[in-house]
């Protein structure tokens, strides 16, 4: 599966509440190898995705940061054709 799969997906719980859409996927380098570790969804993921928000350097330098929507990769349950399904409980922080 290649990363681009997972951005525009919806992301549902097991029950069917929707947390949103994928707009951005966070991963970290572990030596040779790449993981995810989560997706960025909702209005901020959007806009964070076009580029529209603080960026990290005015984070540094004290302008307001916004908050991100992220799911944990680990509250991944399963992937389907259209939709990426999430643990029930699961909520974007």
């Amino acid at each position: 599966m290649r990363l681009s799969e997972l951005v525009d997906r919806k992301v549902v719980t097991e029950s069917g509440e929707s947390l949103g859409r994928a707009f951005d996927v966070r991963a970290e380098r572990r030596g040779s190898t790449v993981e995810i570790t989560g997706l960025v969804v909702g209005r901020r993921g959007f806009f964070e995705r076009l580029g529209i928000g603080p960026s990290r350097g005015e984070a540094q330098r004290g302008h307001k940061v916004w908050k991100r929507d992220l799911v944990h990769w680990e509250a991944v349950v399963r992937m389907e054709k259209k939709r990426i399904v999430v643990r029930d409980g699961t909520r974007p922080k």
